[in-house]
């Protein structure tokens, strides 16, 4: 499976920005995880397929969204309310199949079987 991002840039503080991410097939689970210079990969928010369950970090929660579109094996996340401490690496994430214990594991990067290339957003105060 393939994972292609695009958006991301400069922004400054409050502006907003929009992700997307097409998989080559169909995945059950998307999500995205950013990465900060000197920073460990963290978890941003992630959909379940159908029905659409949302999953959010806290630092995020309120100002991104994220959704998903089956039939084009997208997602997206819009984020709005930038703040600079949002500059980080933007990577697509996927897994495939449905497995039990998501709920309370969605945020682990074990879960995923497939990254994008990343995408950078930076932003500025």
């Amino acid at each position: 499976v393939q994972l292609q991002a695009s958006g991301g840039g400069l922004a400054q503080a409050g502006d907003s920005l929009r992700l997307s991410c097409t998989a080559s097939e169909r995945t059950f689970y998307m999500g995205w995880f950013r990465q900060a210079p000197g920073k460990e990969r963290e978890f941003v928010a992630a959909i379940t397929g159908s029905p659409k369950t949302t999953y959010y970090s806290d630092s995020v929660q309120g100002r991104f969204t994220i959704s998903k579109d089956n039939a084009k094996n997208t997602v997206s996340l819009q984020m709005n309310s930038l703040k600079s401490e949002d500059s980080a690496v933007y990577y697509c994430a996927a897994r495939l199949n449905r497995i039990l214990y998501y709920s309370s594991n969605y945020n682990s990067r074990a879960l995923y079987s497939y990254w994008g290339q990343g995408t950078l957003v930076t932003v500025s105060s």
